[in-house]
């Protein structure tokens, strides 16, 4: 047996190793670092620089707070090789996340920078704006609306591009490069969750993409946007960006994973039960839309969907009750979603708290079911000392 042959098959072995063993090793590592007030706004902290104690801090699986010093130490990561941070109410940061590849060996800090801790203020959920390069003038629309109502924050539900599902690569990443462009545009904080056309390339028999392309299905959302879900604080309130789009083979369906669902409990542990909560998400939990649609149990456009041996409908999240559970101690007035491409509202009487399921229309165009046709808008929110007002819709074509 030859030197060659043996240093070959130790190298293969070895090989093998590192990728039979890879959730282990993955499983011995950890990330650390601050989460601090920069002074100077350099991105760096220096010495005279103090951290911030009580702030959530992520790797979408794991959450843990700063101590009393602003350090944290995330152990055993289980993410996408991302973390994050839930900024705190009165401060700003120019990024919520990190890679953590881009920052090998390193510690992974979060400067964040003070501002006015409102107690008035008001935003703008929208959704479905399916950007393509012929989609510049609705967006231009769109940030007009934004401009004239002078609001704090943006909040876009998903269907953020026009479609990675079904194209290639080179297509879905031009699409998702286009978006950044266009929210850049945008003078005010825009915060976005993704919907089921953001997956890439899940449905192969169109899009001939491959399992094993790195930016496949939920990759490309994170290579670009980063976290998938999240949450952040302003004005006394807590936002959460949930990604209720599931997905296995070729097909999606309204879902919370376990991962995910886990990650929640989580963050929703360190939220006093006063604090109003704000989600946001593409699929709406309920919806008065799934009614006006007709049933289909066939094809890539059925209605319901087979998980774990039952049936559900597709286009709703299936597991919201279990998901609503987790909320049942906490002050949960709003949900916003939406999907079927028109503003809907819906809220229920019973023994718990009211929240409202609210959603908005499309911006990339009017939606509608038959002879029913639903205008194109956003919906503008006011929030004082905490009460939500029950949202303005403002037509994008007037």
């Amino acid at each position: 047996m030859s030197k060659a042959f043996l240093i070959k098959k130790y190298f293969l072995a070895f090989i093998f190793f590192l990728i039979s063993y890879q959730p282990l090793l993955r499983a011995q590592q950890s990330v650390s670092g601050f989460v601090f007030i920069d002074k100077n706004n350099n991105g760096i902290k220096d010495a005279n620089e103090s951290g911030i104690a009580g702030v959530s801090v992520s790797d979408q699986a794991n959450v843990v707070k700063t101590n009393a010093d602003g350090s944290y130490q995330i152990n055993n990561l289980k993410g996408y090789g991302l973390v994050m941070i839930s900024i705190p109410s009165g401060y700003k940061s120019n990024s919520f996340w990190k890679r953590i590849a881009d920052n090998k060996n390193a510690s992974i800090d979060f400067a964040i920078t003070k501002t006015n801790d409102v107690q008035e203020f008001s935003f703008i959920h929208a959704s479905d704006t399916h950007v393509t390069p012929d989609s510049s003038a609705r967006m231009e629309k769109f940030r007009n609306i934004i401009q004239q109502s002078k609001a704090d924050l943006v909040l876009i539900t998903g269907d953020l591009v026009k479609d990675a599902l079904r194209v290639p690569e080179k297509k879905a990443a031009s699409l998702f490069e286009l978006y950044v462009q266009e929210i850049k545009k945008i003078n005010v904080p825009v915060w976005s969750a993704p919907g089921n056309h953001d997956n890439f390339g899940i449905e192969r028999q169109s899009s001939l993409v491959s399992k094993e392309n790195p930016l496949y299905g939920k990759e490309m959302f994170h290579h670009y946007l980063g976290p998938n879900y999240y949450s952040f604080n302003f004005g006394g309130v807590h936002f959460i960006a949930l990604d209720d789009v599931d997905f296995e083979d070729t097909w999606y369906f309204g879902h919370i994973d376990s991962t995910q669902f886990n990650w929640l409990k989580q963050d929703l542990a360190n939220v006093p039960p006063a604090i109003p909560i704000i989600t946001f998400a593409h699929i709406p939990f309920f919806s008065g839309g799934l009614s006006m649609t007709e049933f289909s149990p066939y094809g890539f456009d059925r209605s319901i969907e087979v998980e774990n041996g039952r049936q559900q409908f597709r286009h709703i999240v299936s597991n919201a009750h279990e998901v609503l559970a987790l909320f049942k101690d906490h002050n949960y007035p709003l949900n916003l979603t939406g999907h079927y491409h028109f503003r809907q509202a819906f809220w229920y009487e019973s023994y718990g708290q009211k929240t409202r399921f609210e959603q908005t229309a499309a911006v990339v165009g009017e939606g509608g079911e038959g002879d029913i046709i639903m205008p194109s808008g956003v919906t503008l929110y006011t929030v004082k000392n905490g009460v939500i007002s029950e949202g303005k819709f403002i037509r994008i074509d007037k």
